[in-house]
């Protein structure tokens, strides 16, 4: 009997869970429901940071917000507020695609989704930097060299010449909006795999293949074939809807193809970029920082770094608990803690004695966290690989987070089960903004 004639048969396989690269933001159905799903949001702890040019810290935020902003008017003028007003442009736009969803409406393309969003402005700003970009709206050199660049750089690992749309969700990561999972945004995943009552099968998928078998009409049909392997071995299964979550690219997956016409590649152009992440259980050296603050008084707990040449780290930040305590203070630097570390190449102990007095451990992972944008990216994949066959990361070619992964998948969801239905009136509409409110 074929998977058909027992129900609708669809896998959704995971490659890597990405609840590492950014907080979560808007995310509305975390967020309205979060006990649906058994998480909740973890309490806050006011943070300071500061900006590292290499040398010295260029500025370090105070505890009181009217020096703050007199600080960044003098030097910046009202760059910092237009910027504040730019990205909620963006995000205005941005937010459209929940109500489109909610209303049951899919995109077949990277660039159409972007397009319902945000109109040619969006595409625009995928296809130039974030520099040209924010230099075209009236900021200033100056004020993206020494602001700017820092966030990108944490975020994203890479300077102002990443496209601008992806700059812009960086920006929006600087937001004090944001929210992360109490004990750990590792929990949205598994919250939803239970939730959803979905099986899940613990196993690496190898290859996936076309193959047709004869239906009870008499006709034929497509399925996929599945190959993977698990703890008790190889093993297949046939699908009739597939949804690709891993990045289909050189370092991040050996799945390969096979029956496809036209055929399907292992690999996309383009590559993940490196980012290391070093966690340190250790005592810091605040003088690396350029500061004679003594250290027991030193409480920043983010340092963002300016894009200088031969800068070691991207960033430093201290890290609290998934689970925070009742009471619980962030300490000073003047106590051993953990620091995370982002650099673009693995720390020797050299660098790590600079930065650090003493440590009792240090743990570092070599990362391929996110695409290396160098617009305009005119080759993004394709959400449709095959008739049945859908890839979901290839919405990181725009922007890579988890609220990107999330909307992906639900637009994902909803494509491919209008398209299965043959309901075109739900797929790639023109107009959206318009007709939305008008439904509404």
């Amino acid at each position: 009997m074929s998977p058909r004639a027992l129900s609708l048969r669809t896998l959704l396989f995971l490659g890597l869970c990405q609840t590492g690269k950014r907080s979560l933001a808007s995310f509305p159905d975390l967020r309205d429901q979060p006990k649906r799903i058994g998480i909740l949001q973890r309490k806050d702890v006011p943070s300071k940071m500061a900006i590292f040019d290499g040398k010295e810290l260029t500025f370090e935020e105070s505890d009181w917000f009217i020096i703050n902003f007199l600080r960044l008017l003098w030097r910046y003028g009202f760059n910092f507020l237009r910027m504040q007003m730019w990205v909620e442009s963006v995000l205005d736009k941005f937010m459209r695609i929940y109500q489109y969803q909610q209303f049951g409406y899919s995109f077949s393309s990277v660039e159409k989704l972007l397009h319902a969003m945000g109109g040619d402005s969006f595409l625009t700003l995928v296809n130039q930097t974030l520099e040209e970009a924010m230099l075209a709206e009236g900021f200033s050199q100056i004020f993206l060299n020494d602001i700017v660049a820092p966030i990108t750089r944490v975020n994203y690992g890479q300077s102002v010449r990443i496209n601008g749309f992806v700059g812009a969700v960086s920006l929006a990561g600087a937001d004090s909006g944001l929210w992360a999972v109490d004990g750990g945004n590792k929990r949205v995943c598994s919250g939803l795999l239970y939730h959803s009552k979905a099986e899940v099968i613990p196993a690496r998928v190898t290859a996936i293949s076309v193959k047709v078998r004869p239906t009870k009409s008499g006709t034929t049909a497509n399925y996929y074939e599945i190959n993977y392997v698990g703890d008790s071995g190889s093993a297949h299964s046939l699908y009739d809807i597939v949804i690709i979550a891993t990045p289909l690219h050189q370092g991040k997956s050996d799945i390969s193809f096979s029956g496809f016409s036209p055929p399907i590649p292992s690999h996309y152009p383009g590559r993940y970029h490196l980012t290391v992440s070093t966690l340190v259980h250790g005592l810091l050296n605040v003088s690396y920082l350029g500061t004679t603050e003594q250290a027991s008084e030193f409480v920043v707990s983010d340092v963002l770094t300016t894009d200088t040449k031969g800068s070691a780290i991207n960033s430093l930040s201290s890290i609290d608990p998934v689970h925070i305590p009742p009471g619980y203070k962030r300490p000073p630097a003047s106590q051993t803690k953990v620091w995370k570390v982002f650099s673009p190449q693995p720390l020797s102990q050299e660098q790590l004695r600079l930065m650090f007095l003493s440590w009792d451990s240090v743990s570092e992972t070599q990362w391929l966290a996110y695409p290396a944008y160098s617009p305009p990216h005119r080759r993004t994949p394709p959400f449709i690989l095959h008739d049945r066959l859908y890839y979901l990361n290839a919405v990181e070619w725009a922007a890579s987070a988890m609220e990107m992964s999330a909307i992906s998948a639900r637009n994902l969801a909803l494509l491919a089960h209008h398209r299965w239905h043959a309901q075109e009136a739900k797929i790639d509409q023109e107009d959206l903004h318009t007709r939305v409110r008008g439904e509404l």
